[in-house]
């Protein structure tokens, strides 16, 4: 079973950046598709990105694509996500999620293991 840690959260102004991290222990992050989740407060739990099992495949909502870049280190048993040019809307608790599979999915049930969030606050 993977257990994942998120760090890299905080409080940054419209149009500043954060890079998150995802750190994975107990497993190879290579066996598993990974994913970055959001959610605000009153609001469902929604998709932000998505990496294939190789980092190949990347995957992105409409809302953050062109800003944010997903990126992986199975070497490191890392996982990032860089967010640039970070808007009001994107303030959030910010989970990542691994998916013991090949096929990638932007399905927040789809995901088997998930890390405790950390809070990205975008200030106007």
């Amino acid at each position: 079973q993977v257990q994942l840690v998120e760090s890299g959260g905080g409080l940054v102004q419209t149009g500043g950046s954060l890079r998150l991290s995802c750190a994975a222990s107990g497993g190879t992050l290579g066996s598993y598709v990974m994913g970055w989740f959001r959610q605000a407060p009153g609001r469902e739990r929604e998709f932000v990105a998505a990496i294939s099992r190789s980092g190949s495949n990347t995957y992105y909502a409409d809302s953050v694509k062109g800003r944010f870049t997903i990126s992986r280190d199975n070497a490191k048993n890392t996982v990032y996500l860089q967010m640039n040019s970070l808007k009001p809307e994107d303030t959030a608790v910010y989970y990542c999620a691994a998916r013991l599979s090949r096929v990638v999915t932007t399905r927040p049930r789809e995901y088997d293991y998930w890390g405790q969030g950390t809070q990205v606050t975008v200030s106007s």
